[in-house]
């Protein structure tokens, strides 16, 4: 069971008597879980539940401040999935008083409450002088007493607003103002030192190239790629490190050891094996698959606009080994369409972890599950039993062993091309102190304060 404290309070609103938010029960977290798997609420977070909990009584408060949760079996990642913005617990007062507008009226616990959303623009959030916790000299949180989010439709504007003192911090940089702000080598450049500070940090992200591998779909059967030879050569042609440097300015990390990013303690950069740069191999290979010097048909890679110079970058490489690879940009929302329905034969995909378990990014490879996650439909069926018996395992050192054999599983049959691991870079005013994110890159802004 799960004892709650008995000192976190909703936010104001005007659903509550007197407008007063009430204390936080533990009926409150029954009931903003049981929405989660409501199909009236068509959450879009369904997933974290299905086929986990039990079906009649997944969700019990045994008194004010004790809740359980009922398992179908042992699932070791539940305490990260519970910790995710799915399971934010909501009063059912407020939610039934709005009803669909309930988005337009959030009401929570946390350290800061909604006050104004102005869609597509922007999002401010006062704080809430309700919150109970306190810093170590016992001060109460948070610091700020406001938070504006702004929205912009491109990194572009949002960089130069930033430029310009209009915001206090951005994550991350549009790739055409990289080389004005960043060396090569990823750090500040000289002339921005004394105006901002930059923060990196992991991020559990892992930017890849999936293959389509179901050998049922005719795409597949008519291209180079059935062969695993081929998915090899193209895994052997990047030169990630290069890539890191000149297309990526330094910001993480070459992918060179499996699809399981680092920053989990299951994972181990020594003992997964992956690919590193050997067009000697690459050329072994395709002469293995009997495609040397052949008329090699063209793949079809597709990408996304901001991908676009990575995806020639990856293009040209494998052509040096003797890979035709055409880029195709399209939308991203064409591209979801396409992978979700198994239309894209070769495309570039990222994966951030739901929750922080390496378990999140294996069930990408779990023939049981649809695209997605499983875009490139891989299946075998001793990665589905090592699967199953990671989740049954209860014993911290077994269960990571087994998911690094998935994860060099996954590496040998190269349904994918894991091309970086992903780090989170930050530009903050120097105004701003003690901000910072985890490696799911939320931010924490409970201590935040301006100089």
């Amino acid at each position: 069971p799960f004892h709650l404290r008995d000192s976190v309070f909703f936010h104001d609103n005007e659903a509550f008597s007197n407008g007063k938010g009430r204390r936080m029960v533990a009926t409150d977290v029954v009931y903003s879980f049981s929405r989660i798997l409501d199909k009236k609420t068509a959450s879009s977070g369904a997933w974290i539940f299905n086929n986990r909990v039990d079906s009649v009584q997944p969700f019990i408060a045994l008194n004010d401040s004790t809740f359980q949760v009922k398992l179908l079996r042992p699932f070791h990642p539940i305490l990260g999935i519970l910790s995710t913005q799915y399971c934010s617990i909501v009063p059912y007062e407020v939610v039934e008083k709005y009803g669909k507008d309930f988005r337009r009226h959030p009401c929570g616990t946390g350290a800061f409450q909604f006050f104004m959303w102005e869609e597509g623009q922007a999002l401010v959030m006062h704080k809430n002088e309700h919150y109970w916790e306190h810093d170590s000299l016992g001060k109460p949180l948070p610091y700020l007493d406001a938070v504006k989010v702004s929205f912009f439709d491109n990194k572009a504007t949002e960089f130069l607003q930033f430029r310009q003192g209009g915001l206090s911090f951005i994550n991350d940089i549009d790739p055409s103002f990289k080389d004005e702000v960043l060396t090569k080598k990823g750090e500040l450049r000289n002339e921005w030192k004394d105006k901002i500070l930059m923060h990196k940090h992991a991020y559990l992200n892992t930017e890849y190239l999936g293959i389509l591998v179901d050998e049922e779909n005719v795409l597949v059967k008519n291209s180079p790629t059935k062969s695993k030879a081929i998915r090899k050569a193209i895994n052997y042609s990047i030169n990630r490190q290069q890539l890191m440097m000149y297309m990526r300015n330094g910001i993480g990390t070459a992918a060179e050891s499996g699809f399981v990013p680092g920053g989990l303690p299951s994972k181990n950069m020594e003992l997964v094996k992956g690919y590193n740069y050997n067009p000697a191999k690459a050329r072994a290979l395709i002469r293995e698959a009997g495609l040397e010097g052949k008329d090699f048909p063209t793949i079809k890679l597709l990408t996304i606009p901001i991908y676009a110079d990575i995806g020639s970058f990856i293009a040209k490489q494998c052509e040096e080994v003797g890979i035709k690879v055409q880029v195709e940009v399209v939308q991203k929302s064409l591209l979801l369409e396409q992978t979700s329905k198994s239309q894209a034969m070769f495309f570039r995909a990222s994966w951030i972890a739901d929750y922080p378990d390496a378990e999140n990014y294996l069930a990408v490879f779990y023939s049981k599950n649809p695209a997605p996650p499983n875009y490139t439909r891989y299946n075998n069926p001793t990665f589905d039993v090592l699967y199953e018996n990671a989740l049954l395992e209860t014993n911290d050192s077994i269960r990571y062993s087994l998911y690094r054999q998935m994860d060099q599983m996954v590496i040998d049959d190269a349904p994918v091309v894991p091309v970086w691991y992903d780090m989170a870079i930050h530009l903050v005013n120097k105004n701003v102190e003690n901000m910072s994110a985890n490696a799911l890159n939320l931010l924490e802004l409970r201590t935040v304060k301006l100089k």
